[in-house]
């Protein structure tokens, strides 16, 4: 394995300028790549750093919603990004557009996570590591 790429599809009739200006702009994600097509087709490819895939149990994830939000249900796919100041960048990125599902708190794994649902469609959480 070379590269996990999450792919997101920006639903028909929302911004993808505003997509785009959250991610790269307000959570900081430099551009990497960007291409054009016929019909106004676009991709931009942004880096996020280090990939992983996590994946999680039932049981765990009722766990984590509970930790993390108050046990609100988490999405089939939650996007986790690792920021250095997890209640600034939470702030930065609901200001630039995202909803806040919970947050920034102490975890019992050593890290301040929040929750928010940002543009096109993505669950996020924002994580800063304490050790």
């Amino acid at each position: 394995m070379k590269q996990l790429r999450l792919v997101v599809s920006v639903p028909e009739g929302e911004d993808f300028e505003a997509a785009l200006a959250f991610y790269r702009d307000v959570l900081g994600m430099p551009q990497q790549e960007a291409y054009e097509g016929e019909d106004d087709a676009r991709v931009v490819i942004l880096g996020a750093g280090r990939a992983t895939l996590e994946l999680s149990n039932a049981a765990q994830v009722r766990y984590i919603d509970r930790v993390e939000a108050e046990g609100q249900p988490s999405a089939t796919l939650r996007v986790a990004l690792e920021v250095t100041d997890a209640p600034a960048s939470t702030a930065d990125a609901v200001e630039g557009g995202a909803e806040l599902v919970a947050e920034p708190r102490q975890t019992p794994w050593r890290s301040v996570n929040s929750r928010l649902n940002g543009p096109a469609g993505l669950q996020l959480t924002l994580f800063e590591e304490l050790d």
